[in-house]
C-alpha cells in the first residue's frame, strides 16, 4: 500500500511539473509589453497679472500763501488816529519781535513743506527700486523652477528608461534560467524513466 502511495504522489508531482513547464512556455512565447509613453510635459501657464489699480491723484500740499502774506504785522493799519499812533509807537518794540517771530515761523513752515516733499519722493524712489529688485528676484525664482522642473521631468524620464532596461535584461535572465531549468526537468524526467519500478 505505501509503495502505491509513493507512486501516486510521484505521478502527481510530475503531472504538476508538467503544468508549470506548459505555463512557463506560454509565458516565454509572450511578447514584452512596449515601454508606455512618456507623459506630455504641461507647460506652466503664466500666472495672469492683475490689473493695475489706477494711479492715484498726488496729495495737494498745504496752501502757505495766506501766512506767507500775512506775516508783516507791522504794515498793518493803523487805527484811532493820534491815539493810535500812540500805541503803536509804544509798542513797537513788542510789534517787530512779532514780526521777527513771524518771519521764522513762516520761513520754518515753508522748509518743512519743502522737506516733506522732498522725504516723500525719495521714500517713493527708493520703494519702486525695491519693489523692482523684489520683481527681479521673483522672475529669477519662476524661472529656476522652470529650469528644475525641466530638469526633473527629464530625469524621471531617464529613470523610467533604466528601469525598462533593468526589468528587460531581468526578463532575459528569468527566461535563460527557465530555459536551464526547463532543461534539467528534461533530463530529470529521463532518469526517473531509467530508474527500475518500486
Amino acid at each position: 500500500m505505501r509503495v502505491q502511495f509513493g507512486m501516486d504522489e510521484r505521478k502527481r508531482v510530475a503531472e504538476e511539473l508538467r503544468r508549470v513547464r506548459e505555463a512557463v512556455r506560454e509565458r516565454a512565447l509572450l511578447v514584452p509589453a512596449a515601454p508606455a509613453p512618456a507623459p506630455a510635459v504641461r507647460e506652466p501657464a503664466p500666472v495672469p497679472r492683475e490689473a493695475e489699480p489706477p494711479t492715484p491723484e498726488p496729495a495737494r500740499p498745504p496752501d502757505g500763501s495766506a501766512v506767507n502774506a500775512a506775516w508783516d504785522t507791522s504794515q498793518a493799519a493803523t487805527r484811532g488816529g493820534l491815539l493810535g499812533r500812540l500805541v503803536k509807537r509804544l509798542l513797537a518794540p513788542i510789534l517787530e519781535a512779532q514780526t521777527a517771530f513771524n518771519a521764522r515761523q513762516v520761513q520754518l513752515d515753508n522748509e518743512l513743506l519743502a522737506h516733506l516733499d522732498t522725504r516723500f519722493d525719495a521714500t517713493h524712489r527708493h520703494y519702486d527700486r525695491v519693489l523692482g529688485i523684489h520683481s527681479r528676484h521673483m522672475e529669477d525664482i519662476d524661472e529656476r523652477h522652470l529650469i528644475l522642473q525641466e530638469e526633473l521631468v527629464a530625469h524621471v524620464h531617464d529613470l523610467v528608461k533604466r528601469i525598462d532596461l533593468v526589468l528587460a535584461e531581468a526578463e532575459k535572465g528569468r527566461l535563460s534560467l527557465e530555459f536551464a531549468l526547463q532543461d534539467i526537468r528534461a533530463r530529470l524526467v529521463r532518469l526517473e524513466e531509467r530508474l527500475p519500478p518500486e
